[in-house]
């Protein structure tokens, strides 16, 4: 019998698989180094003004006071962390901005549309300059689907440049990303990437400083006509720009034929599209976001009871299935986004009772790593410097 030659064995097998191993390492490049927003919030653009952020936090702080025995008793009594819900709120109660010219601000005439572009753009450059702005920034534009497509371009073309200053100053793009909504083909995303590239090239922008987020809110983005998931094609096809996959509850509901009144993030129609888009993004730096609750904490108390109630088990329910980002639609649920996201990390801390194993300690160092990035960690709870 001849000798085992496992030197030339391991050279073919690396011979054979270098396609493989170059293809997987440019599709799933792994996480991306950079701190994920634990919400984003969405602003219509006739409602965005300079101070918007500030603003928010100082409501969301004025219905704490109001109703915070209520909120104590939510909250399981937990005074630090009601505190720490005040804290945040009160230095930085928007992790993720969007400003929004799609549903929430609705069709208007080109002008109006036009001015209320530039009115948002000179908003967001005054809140950056201040240091007032969230870390991150965008804006929603109307889809590139053929009856919206020209009025969503000439909105994205016309913000950038204004808040680049016709591309004299990147500075505003710094955390900035644009979201692209209702994608129906991979052709929207490749068009998406070359209209990118255009506006870089003619405002004389860095090159691949635009990026965007796709809106998983039609069937034809989980389940295309040839029966695959061209939610991972779409990501392949971004060319690096796509940031993030964000889920739309209520545009996504509505097309499979969900009912007004059952239509959540809880329905099994939604977690079957955020298990594809859970299963697409992995791997590829990604980021993924869940989507809206509209049963917003307003009104008497009982209104709020039950929209803080709705809120806090949305979000928590988003964080144990791997969803560390959401929607947010109104100043209110930025107290129980902040207290689900702390209670979460804070309560599930403990390793004690986990089966020591390599994927098991990747997952706690990256628990731990989103914990203290979201301040629901201090270094002394974590055994950090």
């Amino acid at each position: 019998m001849a000798p085992l030659d496992l030197a030339r064995l391991t050279g073919e097998l690396d011979a054979r698989l270098a396609t493989a191993d170059a293809d997987l390492a440019r599709h799933y490049p792994g996480p991306r180094p950079a701190r994920q927003p634990v919400h984003t919030v969405y602003v219509p653009a006739d409602r965005f003004a300079a101070d918007t952020v500030t603003t928010y936090g100082e409501v969301a702080l004025g219905l704490l006071d109001e109703h915070e025995a209520l909120f104590l008793e939510l909250v399981g009594g937990d005074v630090d962390l009601v505190a720490r819900v005040r804290a945040r709120l009160a230095s930085r109660p928007v992790d993720d901005l969007r400003i929004d010219f799609e549903d929430g601000y609705g069709v208007r005439a080109d002008d109006e549309e036009d001015a209320a572009v530039l009115a948002a753009a000179d908003a967001l450059r005054t809140a950056v300059a201040a240091g007032t702005a969230p870390p991150s920034s965008g804006i929603r534009f109307k889809s590139l689907e053929r009856p919206t497509r020209h009025r969503g371009l000439r909105t994205l073309a016309t913000f950038v440049e204004r808040l680049t200053d016709g591309g004299s100053d990147e500075g505003p793009l710094t955390g900035f990303v644009v979201t692209l909504p209702k994608v129906t083909s991979v052709d929207q995303v490749e068009a998406m990437v070359h209209a990118a590239a255009h506006l870089e090239t003619g405002l004389g922008l860095q090159p691949g400083s635009l990026r965007f987020e796709i809106q998983v809110e039609t069937p034809q983005s989980i389940l295309g006509a040839d029966g695959t998931a061209l939610v991972a094609r779409m990501i392949q096809a971004a060319d690096g720009r796509c940031t993030g996959l964000h889920y739309g509850t209520y545009d996504y509901s509505a097309f499979v034929g969900i009912a007004g009144p059952y239509q959540s993030l809880d329905h099994p129609a939604a977690d079957h599209a955020k298990a594809v888009m859970q299963a697409a993004a992995a791997g590829t730096g990604v980021w993924l976001s869940d989507g809206s609750t509209n049963v917003l904490p307003v009104g008497d108390a009982a209104g709020v009871r039950r929209g803080w109630e709705t809120h806090l088990r949305l979000v928590r329910r988003a964080l144990e299935r791997g969803f560390y980002q959401g929607w947010d639609l109104h100043p209110a649920q930025l107290p129980t986004r902040y207290a689900a996201t702390f209670a979460f990390y804070r309560e599930r801390l403990d390793r004690s009772a986990v089966l020591e194993e390599p994927a098991t300690d990747r997952a706690l160092a990256d628990f731990v790593r989103r914990g203290r990035e979201c301040g629901a960690l201090d270094p002394v709870d974590t055994g950090g410097e």
